[in-house]
């Protein structure tokens, strides 16, 4: 891997040279640098890795972030993401603003959520088409999720199929152009001094909040990090973003928390790193072996998604019969892995 910061001429002449540069870590998609500037101050560099062979998969990510990025720099002060500073497409490198991150603290939620609304609620219909719509879950998961159920020998309510034909069309994407960052996970929100910030916009889409607000609720769905929020810290964060989001939008938040959390229960690559999606039917292979993403198993983050969806679905008009599936597939689970654990509380976020 490259240690020499890419810096082109076009980008020196706007921002300054480097003097010094320190390769951070980052995923494999992507190189980061820390940047000293020679007359100015530090900024990131980072530049997208190619992937798919042609490099084609790499420029399509290197758009989106940027696209993203810039919609972002539309929130008022303080931000929500670090300012985009330079461009490179070429190279596919972006310089952004340098941001002080003060480390995590155990009152972190309720500026996650408001950083999280502020972020949603910056676009509108008149930006549809500047990146691609949420991709929700299908007919496909959905049937997934059925043959696991069939799997443990767990009876499906005859209730169950139509209910997730229904999820599936309320959760469509295209009525809604909310600016979504695609993995708010812990560590892709710096607490600085001015409020939260995201970073990592590599998977941003336009869609409904609401799928992101449920984060807290399901377990953060795309995070090696998965936890348990409950209680008053969750009512509090929940509250403060919908109450962000009132007074930016002068709307509630639309759609169902409930179709949210159901949404993310059904869709087996949230049970695995973005690596490894779409290369599998992750959901089947929960009855043969539990496969670990970071210190949590698969079973465990799916016995923790089933029971949110039961408590969210008793007496629910149009997904009661989903929850008492799930509720069943929880006891089973734990009947055959005794073993299981609840995810760790919200109190043991990971420090970084």
């Amino acid at each position: 891997m490259p240690t020499r910061v890419p810096f082109s001429d076009e980008l020196r002449s706007a921002l300054g040279s480097p003097e010094e540069a320190t390769l951070l870590d980052s995923s494999p998609r992507s190189r980061v640098w820390r940047v000293q500037l020679r007359g100015g101050g530090r900024v990131i560099v980072k530049q997208i890795a190619g992937g798919g062979g042609t490099g084609a998969d790499g420029d399509r990510r290197y758009a989106r972030e940027v696209a993203a990025l810039r919609l972002a720099g539309r929130a008022a002060r303080p931000g929500v993401a670090p300012s985009l500073l330079g461009t490179d497409p070429e190279s596919r490198v972006m310089v952004l603003e340098h941001l002080d991150d003060l480390g995590a603290a155990d009152d972190w939620m309720p500026g996650y959520a408001e950083a999280l609304a502020r972020l949603h609620a910056l676009t509108g219909p008149a930006d549809a088409g500047t990146l691609p719509g949420w991709s929700g879950p299908t007919a496909a998961d959905a049937e997934s999720f059925l043959a696991l159920a069939r799997a443990l020998d767990v009876p499906v309510p005859p209730g169950v199929p139509n209910e997730l034909a229904g999820l599936i069309d309320r959760l469509d994407p295209t009525p809604h152009h909310s600016l979504l960052h695609g993995d708010p996970c812990p560590g892709n929100d710096l607490r600085t001094a001015t409020g939260v910030r995201f970073v990592d916009f590599e998977q941003a889409s336009l869609g409904n909040g609401l799928v992101e607000l449920a984060y807290l609720r399901i377990g953060f769905p795309t995070c090696w990090c998965a936890m348990s929020v409950t209680g008053a810290p969750l009512a509090e964060a929940e509250d403060v973003y919908r109450s962000t989001w009132r007074s930016l939008t002068g709307t509630d938040v639309p759609g169902d928390l409930a179709d949210a959390c159901a949404g993310w229960l059904i869709r087996g690559d949230a049970l695995v790193e973005r690596a490894h999606r779409e290369s599998a039917d992750h959901l089947a292979r929960v009855p043969a072996e539990d496969f670990e993403w970071g210190y949590v198993s698969a079973r465990e983050r799916l016995l923790h998604r089933l029971g949110v969806v039961a408590d969210l679905t008793r007496g629910h008009d149009r997904l009661h019969a989903l929850g008492d599936l799930g509720a069943a597939l929880a006891a089973r689970l734990l009947e055959r892995w005794t073993a299981l654990r609840p995810l760790p509380a919200h109190d043991t976020r990971p420090r970084f």
